[in-house]
């Protein structure tokens, strides 16, 4: 989810897409293991994606005949076009990366859930947040003040400003800044931005530093949202509908999984990150739901038309599985 696509021109994307030819990507057969299928899934070392590394460990994509060999990448800007060009079979990205994506013709297909929203205003894994002794109490009184969003014209861009509609404000009066998540907290405590939308761990930094929410941006969007998904690129999935439903069956056996058993997923993130154990004991997690809430995803596609984040419409009957 984080530095998504944009930032990226449609035409490098495209370029990319081009190199993919009709390949497909390459899948690896490691004959070794019983003719287990060994994919490479572009990741990004952050709370969400705990479930896949779970799933790994407990030996759920195995029983599925997989083994997956994970890449860690800053954000969607480069899992994308890996996915796309064939470096990877599957990635992970959030919605409005992936809408753009597809709104570009870039040929990527989303085809397992990977996380979404709480739901609970204040309890949600991603917030709007100033510090301590800051005077802005709601997501209104945003308007003319330096807000934090890890990249500009994205999905936490359109949460913040959908928090500040319902809030009263004007979100075109809002001073958006980019900036990375990891350094929204010094940022905030030095007074450099006004506000930040942060998600875990972050939001457990900022709180535990004294820093207050105002407002749960994510969840202004749509109850329920669904934030992100893993996706491949249209010519694999045709070229290898079996695997990709492999993976299809084992991620949503891996989100389930992660769900009930929430401590094991604060451990197994110990095993991809540097977050330490304090910090992660507070981290509020998001939830894991086996299926995408289209509702919400057409939620997020409106309030992206209206932000003037696609040129042309994204087919979501085309992008969802």
């Amino acid at each position: 989810m984080r530095r998504p696509l944009v930032g990226l021109v449609a035409g490098s994307l495209l370029v990319a897409a081009t190199a993919c030819g009709s390949s497909g990507g390459s899948t690896d057969k490691d004959t070794s293991s019983g003719g287990t299928t060994t994919v490479k899934v572009g990741m990004i070392p952050i709370v969400d994606v705990a479930p896949v590394y779970l799933g790994q460990q407990k030996g759920i994509y195995a029983e599925h005949g997989l083994k997956l060999s994970m890449t860690t990448a800053q954000g969607g800007a480069a899992i994308v076009p890996g996915v796309v060009s064939g470096q990877f079979q599957f990635g992970f990205s959030n919605m409005t990366s992936l809408m753009i994506a597809q709104s570009q013709n870039v040929p990527v297909q989303a085809i397992a859930n990977g996380v979404a929203s709480t739901g609970v205003p204040g309890k949600d894994f991603g917030a709007i947040v100033v510090a301590r002794d800051s005077p802005i109490q709601s997501a209104g009184d945003l308007v003319g003040k330096k807000v934090a969003v890890n990249t500009l014209k994205n999905i936490n861009e359109t949460a913040v400003r959908e928090s500040v509609r319902k809030a009263g404000g004007d979100p075109d009066r809002v001073n958006f800044v980019e900036l990375a998540f990891d350094q929204m907290p010094a940022a905030l405590d030095g007074g450099r931005i006004d506000a930040a939308m942060v998600v875990e761990p972050a939001l457990a930094t900022v709180l535990g530093d004294g820093g207050r929410q105002i407002a749960s941006a994510m969840v202004d969007v749509a109850k329920n949202l669904t934030v992100a998904m893993y996706f491949t690129s249209v010519p694999y999935a045709r070229q290898h509908p079996d695997v990709v439903r492999k993976f299809q069956q084992a991620t949503a056996e891996s989100l389930a999984y992660a769900d009930a058993h929430p401590d094991e997923v604060r451990q197994t993130v110990t095993t991809y990150t540097e977050i330490p154990a304090a910090v992660l004991a507070k981290v509020t997690l998001p939830k894991w739901p086996a299926r995408p809430n289209r509702a919400s995803i057409e939620a997020l596609e409106q309030l992206g038309a209206r932000d003037g984040l696609f040129k042309t419409a994204p087919d979501l009957d085309k992008l969802l599985p």
